[in-house]
């Protein structure tokens, strides 16, 4: 038997993601820029393929060239008559809507593998029985042979994404170590180049390491082309080893993201839009991040448009040496009475930001009041979706010029809905009222997780002429009482110093800044809040943290003492925290559930969560700001690394608990998305059932305009770099 980790059960949940009305209520221009917005969304986003396995771009093309013959309730009667039983034949459809929905076959929470939960050998009849087979037995069948043993393959180091012996990941070349990470980082800031477009390939040259840092464009050619004064691509000597930093990854795909990028400028608000877009295209043409920071800086000024979206290499969680963004792009709608609240919160942030547990030399000079606005998907292409997001990521523009913030309203109505009888870990006297104020709760947490939890805090840098943006002589680490010593150098940013643990810790910082400032009355009225009420979303808030805490078990390897999920991690360390606070705040036990397994209960004691819940987040929150705006990495790690170790010893057995976690974890539920199509001079939207069914149609028509062209390319991207790990 597989373990059930390892694949996705028959029941998981699938939901559609309403955007009917927010649609409707669009101008017919603002349609087609969505329309072509999302078109380049999409096909950027499938550059995650190449990003996250070996065989993930060959499993999609396998499912797309089925699916595209056949529809998925077309091809049940085949799956009966070469011998799937029903149960099978769902089986298969939940792995295709999973491989869509997290694009590649390793989960995009957790990153973990997960294979069919069906015999291979009834998953090859199924394949040759299809009427995609029937038409092109030879391609397919050599497509079925490259891929079907990696498709369910478990060995250890297939079983989640890592570096080196950890796991698998292609944003480095399967020869590449921790330490080649560190030396390619070096060699990068060294350039002023940044890693989030970037992919690194190491090669033995007579007997000498040589590395390629590959750009994501659409040119190909490495010598200054139309549009640019200089290349950044060339050869270099480095600390003895060979450096070529090319040009031309994944650039099928980023020419059809620049082609529709280009389309959409035809259809902008203004000028901010405008060269908005622009500069997005010359980014995703030429590999330039500096061009990306520039549309970047327009996004910013582009205050409430109606249609909100943001495209480009992002988030690192999934780069395992945390730098490199993994491909996605938004496309949304406002939703304007959700969004007065976040504007609220943001007018109160002047107010709220002096609350923070950390000396004002520590925080900001000015906060730079973001747009905050709730919205309704119509697109997210990559690999999830979350609820909220804060961007740009890049440190020197937040810092300076500003963010956006955006809470995404119909992926939280559906995402955290949940049923009581598959509530675990609570007393039954908590599950109702987790029920009722899960999804308020969940409203304040996001609007403060992003706005005055990534929106806060100063980093203190030196600058490449030599100037402080810190008076040296005044500013003291609270810690220690003594002149600060450490800070960020020319071009060092916190995801370059602090890399590995860099994003976990910053999501902890966070959701420690929501725990804490959700006892303020005034942010909850602010939400609509008041007296009993008030009080019940703040239980239910910190409740659901340190229930996340132990949920979040389920994301850590042991074999590889290595946490799969950022905001997992984070979570576990805040339970860890609350449970060193000690005098009964928070009650953590093991015990025998009426079905006779394992199970597990965790308690809080509500009458403490405004004195020693409160003074555990102020010293452990201070703690994470002063380390992280210190450029303090050793401190930072100890810190980090101390809280987030999973012990069989102490108080509580973690280890044993994980396997309870285990036992009674609930799949993470997928989103079906819209599609939208142009018919005359309108824009249709055509929605699909919350299925997996429904998911697979989606996909099948999403990309039917040019599909064996795309399909071709991504496995002739695929076929390039395949050596490079297989």
């Amino acid at each position: 038997m597989v373990d059930s980790q390892y694949y996705l059960p028959n029941d998981i949940g699938v939901s559609a993601l309403d955007c009917t009305e927010a649609f409707r209520l669009l101008s017919n221009k603002e349609k087609m820029y969505s329309h072509y917005l999302s078109r380049a969304a999409w096909y950027g986003g499938l550059a995650v393929l190449l990003q996250t396995s070996p065989e993930s771009a060959k499993i999609f093309v396998l499912l797309q060239k089925i699916f595209r013959k056949q529809t998925p309730a077309q091809l049940e009667q085949v799956a009966t008559a070469a011998g799937l039983s029903p149960e099978e034949y769902q089986a298969f459809l939940v792995y295709a809507a999973g491989l869509y929905a997290n694009m590649g076959n390793y989960k995009s929470f957790g990153d973990t593998k997960f294979i069919p939960n069906l015999p291979k050998d009834k998953l090859k009849a199924l394949v040759k029985a299809s009427q995609a087979f029937q038409d092109q037995p030879a391609e397919m069948e050599a497509l079925w042979d490259s891929c079907s043993c990696l498709l369910f393959s478990l060995e250890d180091r297939q079983k989640q994404l890592g570096l080196g012996d950890k796991g698998i990941t292609t944003y480095f070349s399967g020869n590449c170590s921790l330490e080649d990470a560190e030396l390619a980082q070096k060699f990068l800031d060294s350039k002023k180049l940044s890693a989030y477009n970037t992919r690194l390939f190491k090669r033995e040259k007579e007997g000498k390491a040589c590395y390629e840092v590959r750009l994501a464009s659409a040119v190909q050619k490495d010598c200054a082309v139309e549009g640019e004064c200089e290349t950044s691509c060339g050869s270099f000597n480095f600390e003895d080893k060979e450096f070529t930093v090319k040009r031309g990854d994944y650039a099928p795909l980023m020419e059809k993201v620049s082609f529709y990028l280009q389309k959409a400028q035809a259809y902008a608000a203004n000028e901010n839009q405008r060269k908005m877009l622009e500069e997005y295209a010359r980014s995703f043409t030429l590999g330039s991040v500096d061009a990306h920071k520039e549309g970047s800086r327009y996004w910013i000024k582009d205050k409430g448009p109606i249609v909100e979206s943001y495209i480009g290499f992002i988030e690192s969680y999934r780069d395992p040496f945390g730098s490199r963004g993994e491909f996605e792009g938004f496309i949304a709608v406002v939703n304007k009475a959700m969004s007065e609240r976040f504007a609220k919160l943001v007018s109160s942030a002047e107010v709220l930001l002096p609350e923070l547990p950390w000396p004002k030399e520590f925080e900001k000079d000015t906060f730079l009041k973001p747009d905050f606005t709730s919205l309704d998907v119509l697109t997210f292409a990559g690999s999830g979706i979350p609820a909220g997001i804060n961007i740009p990521n890049y440190d020197d523009i937040r810092q300076s010029e500003g963010f956006k913030n955006v809470s995404l309203g119909n992926v939280l109505s559906v995402a955290y809905a949940t049923q009581k009888e598959k509530l675990t870990f609570l007393q039954e006297e908590d599950k109702d009222l987790f029920i009722k104020w899960k999804g308020p709760s969940f409203e304040v947490q996001v609007g403060l997780h992003e706005l005055l939890g990534h929106g806060s805090g100063k980093l203190l840098v030196q600058d490449d002429e030599g100037k402080f943006n810190f008076d040296k002589s005044k500013v003291t680490n609270p810690e220690t009482g003594e002149p600060v010593t450490s800070w960020y150098r020319g071009s060092e940013t916190w995801d370059s110093k602090f890399s590995t643990i860099a994003s976990s810790y910053e999501e902890c910082r966070a959701e420690c800044v929501g725990l804490y400032l959700c006892l303020i009355k005034k942010v909850l009225s602010i939400f609509g809040n008041e007296g009993q009420d008030a009080e019940d979303v703040v239980y239910i808030n910190w409740l659901s943290m340190v229930r996340a805490g132990l949920l979040g078990l389920e994301f850590y390897t042991p074999e590889s003492k290595s946490w799969r999920q950022a905001h997992m991690q984070a979570r576990f360390v805040i339970l860890r925290v609350l449970l060193e606070a000690g005098e009964g705040l928070v009650g953590l036990e093991e015990l025998t559930g009426p079905d006779g397994q394992p199970d597990a209960q965790i308690t809080l004691d509500r009458s403490k969560i405004h004195t020693v819940g409160k003074d555990a987040i102020h010293r452990f929150l201070c703690k994470l700001q002063v380390l992280k705006a210190t450029a303090d990495v050793e401190g930072g790690r100890a810190l980090y690394d101390g809280y987030s170790t999973v012990s069989e010893g102490g108080p509580h057995n973690f280890m044993r608990l994980r396997e309870t976690v285990l036992l009674r974890k609930e799949a993470r539920k997928m989103f079906v998305q819209a599609n939208t199509n142009i018919n005359g001079d309108s824009v249709e939207l055509k929605e699909y059932e919350g299925s997996a069914a429904g998911l697979i149609c989606s996909f099948t028509e999403r990309f039917q305009d040019d599909a064996e062209k795309l399909e071709a390319d991504l496995l002739a991207l695929c076929k390039k770099d395949f050596p490079c790990w297989c």
